[in-house]
């Protein structure tokens, strides 16, 4: 009885200070949404697929080496031009380079009309959030349902969606949505456990698209991407 007392205990503790948290910086995620949002409608097709290839990027690397990266590959002007050797070359400190400089270019090709990118006419076709989101998936390869999710919410299309990364789930068992990270996450599994955040969130008074900033921030001390 003691230890479901202790543990009950942290887990009010861990809600409380996600809670202060919010409080302090609400209007500083509330800012940055609005940033995302001003990629999809006054950024350039170009800003847009630097979005769509930081997410591909990041499966199991920092965010903030795979933006460095990012960053690197605009100044050096070959995103939109160059085979996936040259790119591997470039991405040295991001993880599974050759196979991630390969979705880049398929990526990128998919995108193509007569050598333009148009993401947002592609992707404007899709309904609703969790649409777009299918339609990534299925379309695009490196794509998987938090890095659809990661980049929806990065331009302004995330409401609805859970970006479910290793620090996330790390939170959502401090604070009892879920039990335990699942070795490997199915598209059922995926959707459960979104679906025990977004309820979480409710109940805590924090829409979805923040919470997700706000764990980052928990573990990060900064809002990011």
């Amino acid at each position: 009885m003691q230890n479901y007392d202790n543990l009950r205990e942290r887990t009010e503790s861990h809600k409380k200070k996600v809670i202060e948290i919010y409080g302090s910086i609400k209007y500083d995620i509330e800012s940055r949404l609005q940033e995302f949002k001003n990629v999809w409608l006054n950024g350039s097709e170009e800003e847009v697929f630097h979005e769509l290839i930081f997410c591909i990027l990041t499966p199991q690397s920092s965010a903030k080496i795979c933006w460095e990266t990012i960053c690197r590959l605009k100044e050096k002007k070959i995103l939109l031009n160059a085979g996936p050797e040259v790119i591997a070359g470039e991405i040295n400190r991001v993880r599974f380079k050759n196979n991630k400089s390969r979705y880049i270019v398929g990526a990128r090709e998919f995108f193509s009309i007569n050598g333009n990118l148009s993401i947002k006419a592609r992707l404007g076709d899709e309904q609703g959030e969790k649409d777009k989101r299918e339609w990534l998936v299925k379309n695009i390869k490196g794509i998987g349902y938090k890095e659809a999710s990661h980049f929806l919410r990065n331009i302004g299309m995330g409401k609805e969606l859970a970006i479910l990364d290793r620090h996330i789930l790390k939170n959502l068992v401090l604070l009892e949505v879920i039990d335990a990270i699942p070795k490997t996450i199915s598209r059922e599994r995926y959707f459960a456990m979104e679906r025990k955040m977004a309820g979480f969130a409710r109940d805590i008074k924090i829409p979805l698209e923040h919470l997700d900033l706000v764990l980052w921030y928990k573990e990060k001390k900064e809002i990011f991407k």
